[in-house]
């Protein structure tokens, strides 16, 4: 076989192979033979078909299924080899890629375009000083923190007055036009209603002070407005029985709850964190602390890695891509979607494309390797954070083990826990290779500078 490539603007390659007979024939052979032992063709015992009759039945599809088997193979060979970085898939050239005669044995020419990554240099010293922003955990942090857990071991109880985020419960009854029950009308048991959440002021304050066992009217739907779900859901019905539905209701409340938050009280400290663990609130509060700082230097490390990006972003200065080329990878990865996904999707793509590359030399620069404990390690502070999210934050070692086991028998998960795991490795890296910009702010400050992103 024969290679050759050329790249006159560095960017936009053509790779040209021409195919021999010698290349493929052997391979050929034996699939035919294989297909002859297997044939089963009237009049003829098997493994006795004539190869002639194979071969015209079979030869060219085999042949067009070897070729296009040795073309993969050699055309990655060669990029590998040559150290060529192509970005995307080889398509082939529109112009000058001519139809083949598979019939023939003549030999086959192909030539494919070949979308090459541009050259720079990406490179961070400690010349280079990037800010890293230190999340203090507050006080305002720390309450925010306990309200959130005494939250969590809240419950419902009996209210003798409505306020605030209270539900009630109560039976309902259409009334006609003259404030009557209406006969015939939409009767409910046990509808249920959150007046914090109903968007007309003037229904919502209806129910302010209410008592259970009084009667209030109020109008469904103009308590939830253009909501005929939320109102068919209150009043246990379909939601096109209330499409037209305007009338008012009585509303003879049954019960109120309120929501009640755990005390904060040594209950509340062995739930969180486990029996005997902290005795008091100061402890309960500084272990607070202690148990967030990892997600808070989490936080502070995905931002620097932000700010990395846009300082090498400047740094490198812009890229220049085939373009064209690329636009026709990213239309062949995206048939169903069309050229009008293409246009709107291109620009941030080129822009991911570019940080990509810049990251895969700083990666190479501070011989970044994965492991496989590296990647255990990013599954287990996953769940983790999803544990701490319902307010569990003492969950034991193995069960953390036995969760992350299970997710990474799945690929997806492996390669989203791969692409973590590489950005955990050169964060860390990185810190002790630029110069620190140091600054100490609190969590809602911090939130505000990742707004402005």
């Amino acid at each position: 076989m024969k290679i050759s490539f050329e790249c006159a603007d560095k960017i936009n390659g053509l790779l040209t192979m021409t195919v021999e007979k010698a290349d493929y024939q052997e391979a050929v052979e034996k699939t035919l033979k294989n297909y002859r032992k297997k044939a089963q063709v009237p009049g003829f015992r098997p493994g006795m078909v004539p190869m002639g009759m194979i071969k015209k039945q079979y030869g060219t599809a085999v042949k067009v299924e070897e070729v296009n088997k040795l073309l993969g193979e050699k055309l990655y060979e060669y990029v590998r080899e040559n150290k060529i970085q192509m970005l995307g898939e080889p398509l082939p050239n529109q112009e000058k890629q001519v139809p083949q005669d598979f019939e023939r044995d003549d030999d086959l020419t192909f030539v494919f375009d070949i979308a090459v990554a541009p050259e720079f240099k990406a490179e961070l010293t400690g010349r280079d000083k990037v800010d890293y922003y230190t999340i203090k955990a507050d006080d305002k942090l720390i309450d925010d923190q306990v309200q959130m857990y005494a939250s969590q071991a809240g419950e419902f109880v009996k209210a003798e007055v409505f306020s605030g985020n209270d539900t009630i419960t109560g039976d309902l009854r259409e009334l006609d036009e003259n404030g009557n029950t209406k006969e015939g009308g939409i009767v409910t048991e046990g509808g249920m209603v959150m007046p914090a959440y109903i968007k007309a002021e003037d229904q919502k304050k209806l129910f302010d002070g209410a008592k259970p066992g009084d009667i209030i009217t109020f109008n469904p739907k103009k308590a939830y407005p253009d909501n005929d779900a939320e109102v068919a859901a209150l009043l246990k019905v379909k939601k096109e029985d209330v499409k037209d539905l305007n009338a008012d209701f009585s509303y003879q409340i049954t019960e109120i709850r309120h929501f009640q938050p755990a005390e904060v009280n040594q209950t509340l400290f062995d739930r969180v964190f486990g029996e005997g663990t902290v005795k008091d609130e100061k402890a309960f509060r500084e272990k607070i602390a202690e148990s967030i700082a990892p997600q808070l230097q989490q936080n502070s490390d995905y931002k620097f890695l932000l700010d990395v990006r846009a300082h090498m972003e400047k740094k490198v200065g812009k890229l220049e891509f085939p373009e064209a080329l690329l636009k026709r990878v990213m239309l062949q990865n995206n048939q169903d979607k069309g050229a009008d996904y293409v246009e709107k999707n291109f620009e941030g793509s080129i822009k991911e494309l570019a940080w990509h590359l810049i990251k895969e030399q700083l990666v190479a620069a501070n011989n970044i390797k994965v492991e496989e404990d590296d990647l255990k390690a990013v599954a287990k502070e996953a769940i983790r954070a999803q544990f701490a999210q319902y307010g569990m934050s003492n969950v034991p070692e193995d069960v953390l083990e036995n969760y992350a086991a299970e997710q990474m028998k799945k690929r997806e998960n492996v390669d989203n826990f791969v692409d973590r795991a590489v950005d955990v490795k050169l964060t860390e890296a990185l810190k002790n290779v630029v110069k620190l910009n140091q600054k100490e702010v609190t969590l809602e400050e911090f939130n505000k500078l990742m707004q402005q992103k």
